[in-house]
């Protein structure tokens, strides 16, 4: 049940109303290894960083299952570097300063080991690198799985598209599913994007919760309301790591059990956001996620006697 994480790893700074990290451990890669290791290992990752990037915090990930050979390190330049401020909803950000470094011409290249995986997770990025990533697998992942943003519908839509083609599932926020299909019904978009090529589509809507398309069917996951929100960065990552990791565990891709991913994956955001970056899904246990995951099946379970 090998599973292929790509996407970034950074550093990232923070400022929220309540309140202010340094830079700290970021990056879409990071925060799915994070989250899908709780569920299914080995986890192949790739990515590139600078020669700023803590050690340690490769380490860390190696204990968890997640194997870096696919991860580049260019010891004498700089990993990609984001800082934002977010507003007093949670749900818009303002980016403050924006550093590619290793990021601006990075050219993954996949170890033979990692050639023939199960599952496939393509965290945000440049569509052209998920592209040749995808060219580098010998045969068809059971399952692919594609988060992407608004950004590279404004600046790379003819190869986004191509990435569309191929993917199983799409993930985008509510905003991004209007722009990619220029419809305003949800339900419209949905249908329009899934035309593109995907059979699945995951609408996230951040603390409204998260909507799972195909054909003509509906899911609607909440979120759950959470007393203390630090940090939503990396939390839309971490659904990603969440709904893949449960996936690639099951070895079960069928509607219904993409519902339980999609459960699952907001189970794991809801953690996310407790604290700055990393810091608490580094802490969580299985049982602190069973207990999460059972509090989600109360908050939308109930009977009812139609008359």
């Amino acid at each position: 049940m090998s599973l292929i994480v790509v996407g970034t790893m950074a550093f990232d700074a923070i400022e929220t109303p309540f309140g202010k990290s340094d830079r700290i451990i970021g990056g879409a890669a990071t925060y799915i290894s994070w989250s899908a290791s709780n569920f299914t290992r080995p986890i192949h990752q790739v990515s590139v960083v600078g020669g700023d990037f803590p050690e340690s915090e490769l380490n860390a990930l190696q204990e968890r299952g997640v194997q870096i050979d696919g991860v580049q390190i260019k010891k004498d330049e700089k990993s990609f570097f984001w800082s934002g401020r977010y507003h007093l909803d949670m749900n818009t950000r303002d980016t403050l300063d924006t550093q590619l470094n290793v990021l601006a011409d990075f050219d993954p290249v996949l170890p033979e080991s990692y050639k023939n995986a199960e599952f496939l997770m393509l965290g945000n990025l440049v569509p052209a690198v998920q592209l040749k990533v995808i060219s580098q697998l010998q045969q068809k992942p059971k399952l692919t799985v594609m988060d992407t943003m608004n950004f590279w519908m404004d600046t790379a839509l003819d190869d986004l598209k191509k990435v569309i083609q191929q993917v199983d599932v799409l993930m985008v926020n509510d905003s991004e599913a209007r722009q990619l299909s220029g419809e305003y019904s949800l339900v419209k978009a949905a249908r329009a994007i899934m035309n593109m090529g995907p059979t699945y589509l995951v609408i996230k809507k951040g603390e409204h919760g998260a909507l799972l398309f195909h054909g003509n069917q509906v899911f609607f996951a909440p979120a759950l309301p959470l007393e203390e929100v630090f940090d939503p960065t990396g939390a839309g990552d971490t659904f990603a790591g969440g709904f893949i990791g449960y996936i690639a565990q099951t070895k079960d891709i069928s509607f219904d059990n993409m519902k339980n991913g999609i459960i699952v994956g907001s189970a794991m955001a809801s953690f996310c956001v407790e604290k700055f970056g990393t810091e608490r899904l580094k802490e969580i246990s299985k049982a602190d996620i069973d207990a999460r995951i059972k509090e989600f099946v109360q908050l939308v379970n109930f009977d009812i006697n139609l008359i």
